[in-house]
């Protein structure tokens, strides 16, 4: 594996790549709310082999240069994926969003429909739906979250996440690695504007036209999701004509993390599907 930042825009966009490097068509995974390329390290090392991935940190997240204001959204990001596929030189991928990263997997899909292999979303945001619990702590904190301490507004944000991880207590090290870099006075003010984009949510829009798109797609959902309820995920697996949806038990809503090997299996049938 490989890691290295990519100028998008003036800021750096940070991506690592895995797999088979030149064989089939790329797979691109983007993490939700508040994770980062780390979402994926128990997803990755057991993939088929045959196809090349490329892991991205969200511009904000992880180890990308901070997004505040207009360069939160769903929309914004799916153009740096964009900008960074062309500096890649990879003409169509798979694209599959975990939570808020399936919104733009989303934004992507109904803007650049020929760049997109095959669409997956899993246990995602859409149609505008605030994610439970997360959207109550984000309406709680409002404009103050940027004056709280960085420490302080990471911990409030640690504690209400770690209820999507099947296992609480397991879920520490992934939280731990992630929230740390909002634990800066910069990384403070990047997570209140992430915050202040869960408020604004702009899934609705790009959820609506879905509904034009004519690619395969899948939409994958943790049984026990506390954040996005199941009843989503079918919604959104109707809007995308020819989809199939499959739900894991034993998996909360961090399932690249909970239910790795059963996320492999769900998404074999979209693989096999766009390489016809």
């Amino acid at each position: 594996m490989r890691g290295e930042f990519v100028d998008v825009g003036g800021n750096r966009l940070y991506y690592y790549a895995a797999g088979t490097r030149g064989a089939g068509v790329p797979i691109v995974l983007i993490h939700g709310f508040p994770m980062a390329s780390r979402l994926w390290h128990e997803f990755v090392p057991e993939f088929a082999p045959g196809h090349r991935l490329i892991i991205v940190d969200l511009p904000g997240f992880g180890r990308s240069d901070p997004a505040t204001g207009a360069r939160s959204g769903c929309g914004a990001h799916a153009a740096a994926i964009h900008a960074l596929l062309n500096d890649l030189g990879v003409e169509r991928a798979y694209i599959v969003g975990h939570g808020m990263g399936g919104g733009v997997a989303q934004a992507f899909a109904v803007q650049w429909p020929t760049r997109v292999a095959g669409l997956a979303l899993v246990s995602s945001a859409g149609f505008g739906v605030k994610p439970r619990r997360m959207a109550r702590m984000a309406r709680a904190l409002g404009p103050l979250a940027r004056f709280a301490p960085p420490a302080l507004l990471a911990g409030l944000v640690h504690g209400s996440i770690r209820r999507g991880f099947a296992d609480p207590e397991r879920s520490h090290l992934t939280l731990d690695m992630c929230l740390r870099h909002f634990t800066s006075v910069h990384g403070r003010d990047a997570l209140a504007a992430h915050l202040a984009a869960m408020r604004e949510c702009d899934t609705s829009s790009w959820s609506r036209r879905l509904r034009e798109l004519e690619l395969p797609a899948v939409v994958i959902w943790g049984a026990d999701d506390p954040f996005y309820p199941v009843a989503l995920g079918e919604r959104l697996h109707q809007a995308l004509k020819g989809s199939s949806f499959t739900v894991i038990p034993g998996a909360s809503h961090f399932v690249p993390e909970d239910q790795p090997e059963a996320l492999r299996r769900a998404l074999e049938p979209l693989l096999a599907r766009a390489a016809l």
